[in-house]
């Protein structure tokens, strides 16, 4: 098994886009980028502890790659928009690829560059590209979010679009139960 973290707006969003692709083992919503210790959700909603809503992602590279994660981040957020994805709004909610290795970071730099130089986006690419320092887990309640509160109206109408879209979009990618 291999980690991969990424930062793409509301974690419970990122999560529920992760956890149904094949090879896929976990996907763990957390904080990092922070000055602050072990951080609240609270704390890290205010804005002043410098932490991103990510999530750590535990797959295995034979059955998925780096690069198709890579794929599935780009095509599942606006990377362009500062410091929020759609009404998130905050430093908690920028776009981030963490990586783990040199490898991660090549590849999502290469990845940035030619979205930017194919102009795949009317603006540049703010994503910020970073090694993982720590990764603090997110409270309990915010695992499993959109499986567990999935009719909740911020799933209903937030969440369940992005959902929806993994499974179009990336269908070939899915764990076989979310095919049909």
């Amino acid at each position: 098994m291999e980690l991969a973290t990424f930062g793409a707006g509301c974690f419970w969003c990122v999560e529920a886009v992760f956890q149904n692709l094949n090879g896929v083992e976990k996907v763990v919503s957390g904080y990092t980028g922070g000055r602050i210790a072990n951080p609240t959700y609270k704390e890290v909603c205010s804005g002043l502890t410098g932490h991103n809503e990510v999530i750590q992602v535990s797959f295995d590279p034979e059955k998925i790659s780096f690069a198709e994660l890579l794929e599935v981040f780009w095509k599942t957020h606006d990377p362009t928009t500062l410091n929020r994805q759609g009404n998130d709004v905050g430093t908690q909610y920028r776009s981030g690829v963490y990586y783990h290795n040199a490898e991660q970071k090549r590849l999502a730099e290469e990845y940035k560059q030619k979205l930017n130089d194919a102009h795949a986006f009317p603006q540049p690419i703010v994503t910020e590209i970073l090694p993982l320092s720590v990764f603090y887990p997110a409270e309990d309640y915010h695992q499993n979010y959109f499986n567990l509160n999935g009719g909740q109206p911020y799933c209903q109408f937030v969440v369940k679009p992005k959902v929806d879209k993994v499974r179009q979009v990336f269908a070939d990618k899915l764990k076989t139960a979310m095919r049909t």
